[in-house]
């Protein structure tokens, strides 16, 4: 390993912050952190061995070059010369094969490592319910399947190979050393201090230095992440604000730039130092070993035997005077991985899960009360936006809800905003549990079914449906990867969206776009639409499906949407006056109750909270009930103007 190769080595160590070395260490954190290399026990035990043996040739060839200039050169011994030069050049090339063979073990382990870390923990997160998605921060999950993934792989490769190698390497140097000139060899260690201390107070200073750093780039891409997404630019568009957005940018791009200014500063220091230090003991070297040369008690070969293992001494050195600092920084990306992997999912099947059984779906909710959970039961501190989590005491959310919906039949839930509808469809599918009571679908609690068979049970559109940033047919395919091109034709046929997508021209492998964002809201209900009949669930949650559209797409949408709950068991959080008149069963939800229950014509003769939300929302069309014949919603009109 030469000087530089070292030295660039141990800065990698000094980036880290100084809070590492007073991190305590989690008990069990490094026994566990083994458990991942049992996999590939041997070919780190390969990789260890080539490690040492490259250590040993590289220790080698200043002895060579020895013999070359105090024997063969000295007594003209051409033969020798030869022979030995020959040597070196064997050693050089066994040297690079062993190089070669080292990164290639090493990258094995390292990618193979970052691989099983990334899967496992993109496993339990994709396991986690979805309060733990609606407190994190997305751009700190990233970073735990990223930057902690990477950290924790170095502890396998760059920490194994440099303490291994590092420490048979300079034990090698220093023993050839004291053997070739005891006097020579205690001058450069002398020296060592001039550069050691200074390198690591420079450290130090790095170690704040690059961790503000990551905090400023890290601030940077959010602003970036933010404003380049298409909600974020649109909305700096509406605003009208891209000079003051500049302005933003431009202040954290400054942060950035200032201290990396720093940082080069702080690196230049670290390497001319070394440099020095180097040079200080070259320059002793050659002193004192020239000298002893003109008086004959030292050989000229010796001499440069002992330059080539001076400029091989202070790598090593330097790397394993920051090894602390290396493992600690591998410790904590351990940690930081395991707090992850540690936080068990709220909802998960249970030992004895069953699927749900066969036949029309029948969903019935049997005294369900319920609460959203505390930030400390889904999320960790430092997954959130700020790393604390609140404690606030609990309100419940829905208090002694009951209710059935038989197989076939369409249950409308209305109630003003925030009263519970919305949790009401989130307890079916299982994205919450209840607090209390019990959620069934054909007798059987959600809570007892796989996860599979629910999901496949089970089908949800909500008001702002999600699309992924790709082809139509792949998001239509998300629902059933196996349907067949005719079954995808028959879906977008039944949700009014076939002769938009026969007018594109990529057809189906149009790209979306971000979110979706390339359709209209009409259009995207409906693809939306097509991916839930594709899916054909047996029972349909549509939470406001035709919110906020325009007449015309509300039209289209509502056509599809009869066709999706034809035989088909549906609960549906009412916008639309049809759905509601149409209802077999209409539920009016107020502040976590069901407060009236019947039929639109039941409810509206009765009065109370359902005739006063009927007269607000569909004032005219109640205008028309009352002094007119009975309404017949046109399945080809819009709906009222919300």
């Amino acid at each position: 390993m030469s000087m530089h190769a070292g030295a660039r080595a141990g800065m990698s160590s000094m980036r880290r912050s100084r809070d590492l070395l007073d991190h305590r260490v989690k008990k069990g954190t490094l026994p566990r952190m083994l458990t991942f290399a049992r996999a590939y026990r041997p070919l780190i035990l390969v990789f260890l061995f080539v490690v040492i043996a490259d250590a040993v040739v590289v220790s080698v060839t200043p002895l060579v070059l020895r013999e070359i200039l105090d024997v063969g050169i000295v007594d003209h011994r051409q033969g020798l010369v030869v022979g030995l030069s020959l040597v070196t050049a064997l050693l050089a090339l066994v040297d690079a094969g062993l190089s070669l063979f080292e990164r290639r073990a090493s990258a094995v382990i390292g990618e193979s490592l970052i691989y099983d870390l990334r899967a496992q923990v993109y496993r339990h997160i994709q396991e986690m319910p979805i309060a733990f998605f609606s407190r994190t921060q997305t751009g700190a999950l990233i970073s735990r399947l990223n930057n902690d993934v990477i950290g924790a792989q170095q502890a396998f490769t760059d920490l194994f190979s440099n303490v291994v190698g590092n420490a048979v390497l300079l034990a090698i140097i220093l023993s050839v050393m004291f053997y070739l000139s005891w006097p020579i060899t205690l001058v450069a260690l002398v020296l060592l201090p001039v550069f050691l201390l200074p390198a690591r107070r420079v450290g130090r200073r790095l170690g704040t230095l690059f961790q503000r750093g990551m905090e400023l780039n890290a601030e940077m891409n959010m602003v970036m992440s933010e404003r380049f997404n298409v909600a974020g630019a649109m909305v700096v568009k509406l605003f009208g604000r891209p000079r003051d957005e500049l302005a933003h940018f431009e202040s954290r791009a400054g942060q950035v730039r200032d201290i990396g200014i720093r940082q080069a500063t702080y690196q230049r220091f670290f390497f001319v130092a070394l440099a020095l230090t180097a040079s200080l003991a070259t320059a002793f070297a050659y002193g004192f070993g020239g000298v002893a040369v003109l008086h004959g008690t030292l050989a000229v070969g010796t001499l440069v035997a002992l330059q080539a293992y001076l400029a091989r001494l202070y790598g090593p050195l330097t790397q394993l005077s920051n090894l602390n600092i290396d493992y600690m920084s591998a410790m904590v990306s351990f940690e930081r991985l395991f707090e992850v992997l540690d936080l068990e999912p709220m909802i998960k099947d249970s030992p004895e899960a069953r699927d749900v059984p066969e036949g029309p779906a029948t969903l019935r909710f049997d005294h369900v009360d319920f609460e959203y959970p505390g930030a400390d039961e889904v999320s960790l501190a430092s997954l959130e936006a700020v790393a604390t989590l609140e404690r606030v005491s609990r309100t419940p959310v829905l208090h002694d809800v009951s209710f059935e919906v038989a197989p076939g039949t369409m249950t409308a839930l209305v109630g003003p905003s925030g009263a519970g509808k919305t949790t009401i469809s989130l307890l079916v599918s299982r994205l919450y549990d209840a607090s209390s009571g019990a959620v069934t679908i054909n007798g059987v609690d959600v809570r007892d079914v796989t996860a599979a068979s629910l999901s496949a049970t089970v089908g949800v559109v909500t008001q702002d449906p999600h699309l992924f940033h790709d082809t139509l047919r792949a998001n239509l395919l998300f629902a059933r990867p196996e349907a067949s091109d005719e079954e995808i034709r028959a879906a977008l046929v039944a949700a009014q969206i076939a002769p938009l997508v026969d007018s594109l021209p990529l057809g189906l492998d149009t790209v979306v776009g971000e979110r979706g964002y390339r359709l209209s809201g009409g259009e995207k209900q409906r693809v939306a639409l097509a991916r839930l009949l594709l899916k054909a669930p047996r029972l349909v949650v549509l939470d406001e499906a035709t919110a906020h559209l325009d007449n015309e797409s509300e039209a289209a949408v509502q056509r599809a949407l009869d066709e999706t709950m034809q035989k088909r068991t549906s609960l549906v959080i009412a916008h639309r006056l049809s759905t509601v008149r149409n209802a077999d069963q209409i539920l009016v939800i107020d502040a976590g109750r069901i407060v009236q229950r019947g039929t639109h014509e039941e409810l509206l003769d009765r009065g109370g909270l359902y005739r006063d939300l009927y007269e607000t929302q569909f004032a005219s069309q109640y205008l028309t009930h009352r002094v007119g014949p009975s309404i017949d919603v046109d399945d080809g009109g819009g709906g009222p103007a919300q």
